[in-house]
């Protein structure tokens, strides 16, 4: 990684310093962090109305009744594969992303990019850009020195505590949780949470940085398995810019009919880059897709009176027609690959709420015993057992009535209270809750058939099942 020698003494040759850069990319990255700091922040303090007696935060991670609220939707501990779900889904938008614009979620939208981003902001307002902080770090120390580093830490442990606490908001009712913080009542996990989230935000986004990206991140080397050379990726149109020569040198070898490129090795696209790599060597797993360097280096080609684009977005299909003197075509961004990953991330998107919305609040499962088949007993009557599996999906405890039909009379009872028979059974269920209940049927030879177990809810919905009723010797 390149560092101004001028200044560089005593510096650390690991650490990369970024330069300050505007242009357009700039400014979309910019805009895309207040975005997402203003939804990570403000997300906990929606409402969302349940009726009476239920939360109305519209996102709201429940961990004591293990339920997840995501506005509408509401995942209990029977519909924990969405969790799943909701994994594969994450990745086929990062292969989607990936096949379009290669790492640009770690570029733009990552939140080790984003609070990196906040953390670099923080350090040029307090100690200037890059070749102040290198100057300073050279220089020896001083009271000033040490009162800007007290104050960029004090800052960045600032934003690291809100960030803490604005991630434990999601997890109970944001204002009373916030108050509760505030007057120091609130309990010992959520301000465990709170100091693991800002030692973690702190030490990832004042230190780690790139290294978080190149090192720790397993999507970096994921790249050499996906990268698609149809993606828009930052590239170096080395055609163009080589042989490297400052602008004197390259007219003087343009006068005298010698080749020379546009790059003139200002070094900019390097001190920019806030992973620390030399876009010009080539393409690179720790490329974030940032677009740093494009601004950085559009701003000298126009210093220089040259046509921008040196360093750009670009197909790597292009690249190498352009490099053969063939005309560069428009990207594809739609072809069969995105095509194919856009629809199963459709098909996950939307069917999964569909799911979710459709799913019943509780269920019946009856299973016949095996062992005795069927009894019979001494008024000649025949009982057969059952096992009995009442799911109640909803987040409080229910009462629900057990019936049973044949093509004869029959009753109920439960096993284990031969006093219970009658014609229907009262069975309660807790909240998120399976219940078995072992159950015997009493009925007359001429039951002998099917029989159907109806499970009816306090809302009047009920549902059903079919088993069969045997008879001694079946």
């Amino acid at each position: 990684m390149y560092h101004d020698p001028k200044l560089k003494r005593g510096l650390p040759t690991d650490r990369v310093v970024p330069q300050s850069v505007s242009g357009k990319v700039r400014r979309i990255k910019w805009g895309l962090l207040a975005l997402c700091l203003a939804v990570y922040y403000g997300l906990p303090f929606l409402r969302w109305d349940r009726g009476p007696s239920r939360p109305d935060q519209a996102i709201l991670f429940d961990l004591a009744s293990v339920r997840f609220h995501l506005f509408g939707l509401e995942i209990g501990p029977r519909e924990f594969y969405l969790v799943t779900g909701g994994l594969v889904l994450a990745t086929l938008v990062l292969v989607l992303l990936n096949a379009l614009a290669g790492r640009v979620w770690c570029g733009f939208f990552c939140p080790q990019t984003v609070w990196s981003d906040l953390f670099m902001l923080v350090e040029r307002r307090v100690e200037g850009d890059r070749r102040d902080r290198l100057r300073k770090a050279a220089a020896p120390f001083s009271v000033r020195r040490g009162g800007e580093i007290a104050l960029k830490h004090a800052l960045w442990l600032l934003i690291a505590l809100v960030t803490g606490g604005a991630f434990v908001l999601y997890f109970a009712d944001a204002p009373t949780l916030l108050a509760d913080v505030a007057t120091g009542t609130a309990s010992s996990t959520a301000y465990g949470m709170i100091a693991t989230l800002t030692l973690t935000t702190y030490g990832l986004a004042g230190f780690g940085r790139e290294k978080v990206c190149t090192y720790m991140c397993p999507w970096p080397r994921l790249q050499g398995a996906i990268w698609d050379p149809e993606a828009l990726t930052v590239t170096y149109r080395d055609y163009r810019g080589e042989a490297r020569m400052s602008a004197k040198k390259a007219a003087a070898a343009r006068a005298q009919g010698i080749p020379a490129g546009d790059c003139v090795d200002c070094f900019a696209c390097v001190a920019v880059c806030p992973i620390g790599i030399d876009i010009r060597e080539g393409p690179s797993i720790a490329c974030i897709n940032c677009g740093l360097c494009v601004d950085a280096c559009d701003t000298t080609m126009g210093k220089l009176g040259r046509e921008r684009g040196l360093i750009d977005y670009e197909t790597w299909t292009n690249i190498e027609r352009e490099r053969r003197g063939e005309p560069k075509r428009p990207a594809r961004l739609i072809r069969p690959k995105t095509v194919a990953l856009a629809a199963a991330v459709l098909v996950l998107a939307v069917g999964m709420p569909l799911l979710i919305a459709g799913r019943p609040e509780f269920g019946l499962g009856v299973a016949h015993e095996r062992n005795p088949v069927a009894v019979v007993l001494s008024d000649g009557r025949i009982r057969n057992g059952y096992e009995i599996r009442i799911a109640n999906a909803s987040p409080s405890a229910a009462t629900f009535r057990l019936t049973v039909e044949g093509a004869a009379p029959v009753t109920l009872a439960i096993a284990a209270e031969p006093g219970s028979e009658a014609e229907a059974l009262t069975l309660t269920a807790a909240a998120d809750e399976t219940r078995k209940v072992r159950v015997s049927v009493f009925g007359r030879p001429d039951v002998n058939g099917d029989v159907r177990f109806t499970l009816t809810a306090p809302s009047g919905e009920s549902v059903a099942t079919v088993d069969r009723f045997l008879l001694p010797g079946s």
